[in-house]
């Protein structure tokens, strides 16, 4: 969730020309991580769960990729992105430690 609302406000201060390009997909990438791992841990099998798992993961590096591409392009500044990648970052290992957790349970 911190990494979304994190995004979500440094998103708010591109310029207008971004709201439907970059900020939107963003914003979409942003929110899919808390979303999947919530329904991944709603649901009743493991393997559905690790699914969802892997798609939060995915959108962990689209993440890490638009927040790259906006440093390179000048829509944030580079202590910005830094920030939120270190965060995208601990994020990531966390969910992996799930995974390797959900993983053990499978074998």
């Amino acid at each position: 969730m911190d990494l979304a609302e994190r995004i979500f406000t440094m998103t708010a201060k591109f310029p207008r020309d971004q709201n439907y390009v970059m900020s939107t997909q963003m914003q979409r990438g942003a929110n899919s991580v808390p979303s999947n791992v919530a329904e991944g841990h709603a649901r009743f099998s493991t393997k559905e769960y690790l699914y969802q798992i892997s798609v939060a993961l995915g959108s962990i590096a689209e993440s890490e990729t638009l927040l790259t591409l906006c440093r390179r392009v000048s829509l944030l500044p580079d202590d910005e992105v830094a920030s939120a990648l270190r965060l995208a970052d601990e994020v990531g290992k966390m969910l992996r430690g799930v995974q390797r957790g959900l993983n053990l349970k499978l074998t």
